[in-house]
């Protein structure tokens, strides 16, 4: 009999891990690492509670680190099968990982030599050696095609519309006396999101596994431009920065998009923009390979053509000097850097310059997990520890919701509305009071048997007789 473990993304938004166990093989969904809140990056350092040298593959719903962040770390512990994605995704991930790795070495550099660590000596979960590794053994498939990903195991990607290159899963595990269906959400993507498709109708399945990241709120109903628009207008009288804090893939490209169509407009002034991210930078690079991945829906409205990613007022910050030299920047510009939750990064050097001025503001442009620096911003946290000192928060603190890469509740909703009732709903990737509300609605305007797993918790997955 199948059966499917929860090893991430259980009552907590990080560190997406699923394992479909069946009698001839073993095929993990997601591979993420835990972010957010210390005793969940701890749990980065546990062993897990299988081996993955018994693992046959991995296949990825996506690229942001939550996701696929911890695959460097589970090849070090012995995992030596397929990694299978879509062609974005490779991509992609190799830029996030290298990225994460580095960030990792540079902090436990950091923190030996200014000597904050509690441990003697700090190490990085994995380096960039792991990293390579990792990337060897990736394959790709592209959606809408089944493959085998192991023995009695085939998989299909479907577009999720939440990054570049996003992908729900479906799953069919033979399973006597007839297949088994899964199907795993991943992040879905929102309605109209500038740049991507919306999300793909969900195909019938056995077994739905559903993210909840927003599953007890709705975004606001508003223009994205107007919202924009306006929080870069109140920036400009303040007459300081805005420092935006964005994921380097994904956001970060978004943003500029939809700021170039304001000035092109002549809604804004034509500011300096500095994105300050060679992982973003790169990540551009990429967006632009694969133009059948992007809905320009904004630039056609606006009669604009093409992209608008870069231009005379767009200012690339690839190495640290000129990251250094933006410290010096009068306002009113726009500095984009990551990463998007404040968790570490090229952002954290701009937070500390500009935070403690009132004339500047960070804006946050998307979820915060629990714990990261970002949502202490969001919570009006006076203060910001980064790099072992306390950092007073003067600022202007803005948000914005439209450029949020989830869906929200009625998102959810609408894209679960034409899907035929599942055996059983797993909820993932929400925390408690989120998946919680989003189970009630499920069980109570629809009548489906909805669970919100337990990390660790492993289920029987029965087939119809």
């Amino acid at each position: 009999m199948a059966r499917l473990a929860f090893h991430g993304a259980a009552e907590t938004v990080t560190g997406s891990k699923y394992l479909i166990e069946t009698d001839r093989s073993r095929v993990l969904i997601d591979c993420g690492m835990f972010q957010g809140l210390k005793r969940l990056r701890l749990m980065n350092w546990d062993p897990l509670p299988f081996e993955p040298s018994d693992v046959d593959a991995v296949v990825l719903t996506h690229a942001h680190i939550d996701h696929s962040g911890y695959l460097p770390r589970f090849v070090r512990r012995g995992f030596h099968g397929d990694v299978i994605c879509t062609p974005p995704t490779e991509d992609l991930i190799e830029l996030l990982l290298f990225d994460s790795a580095k960030n990792q070495e540079q902090d436990a550099e950091y923190a030996n030599r200014k000597g904050f660590s509690k441990h003697k000596p700090a190490q990085p979960l994995y380096d960039s050696r792991d990293v390579v590794k990792a990337l060897r053994l990736v394959r790709t498939e592209p959606r809408d095609r089944w493959f085998e990903a192991a023995d009695g195991v085939r998989c299909r990607f479907h577009d999720a519309g939440h990054l570049l290159g996003s992908a729900m899963i479906e799953v069919e595990v033979d399973e006597p006396p007839k297949p088994l269906r899964l199907l795993f959400s991943g992040d879905v993507g929102r309605f109209g999101a500038p740049l991507y498709h919306d999300p793909t109708p969900p195909c019938d399945c056995d077994y739905l596994i559903c993210e909840s990241t927003y599953g007890d709120r709705d975004h606001p109903d508003v223009d994205l431009l107007d919202e924009l628009a306006e929080v870069v207008d109140r920036s400009v009288h303040r007459g300081g920065v805005m420092v935006v804090a964005a994921f380097a893939v994904g956001r970060a490209q978004q943003l500029i998009y939809l700021l170039q169509i304001l000035i092109a407009k002549g809604r804004i002034p034509e500011l300096p923009i500095f994105l300050d991210s060679p992982m973003a930078i790169n990540a551009t690079n990429i967006f632009a390979a694969y133009p059948g991945e992007h809905d320009l829906t904004e630039s056609e409205l606006a009669g604009i053509s093409g992209h608008r990613l870069d231009g005379r007022n767009v200012h690339l910050s690839r190495t640290v000097a000129e990251s250094k030299r933006i410290n010096d920047v009068p306002g009113p510009a726009i500095i984009i850097s990551s990463s998007g939750m404040m968790t570490g990064g090229r952002i954290l050097h701009h937070l500390r310059r500009r935070l403690p001025d009132d004339r500047n503001t960070v804006l946050l442009t998307g979820y915060m997990a629990e714990g990261t620096r970002g949502r202490r911003l969001k919570e009006g946290a006076k203060t910001l520890r980064m790099h072992g000192r306390d950092v007073r928060v003067q600022a202007a603190i803005e948000a914005i919701s439209g450029l949020g890469g989830h869906a929200d509740r009625r998102d959810l909703l609408r894209w679960l509305a034409p899907l035929a009732a599942p055996r059983r709903v797993f909820l993932t990737h929400g925390e408690p009071q989120a998946a919680a509300a989003l189970a009630e609605q499920l069980s109570t305007e629809r009548g489906w048997r909805v669970v919100i797993p337990k990390l660790g918790e492993t289920f029987f997955l029965e087939a119809d007789q």
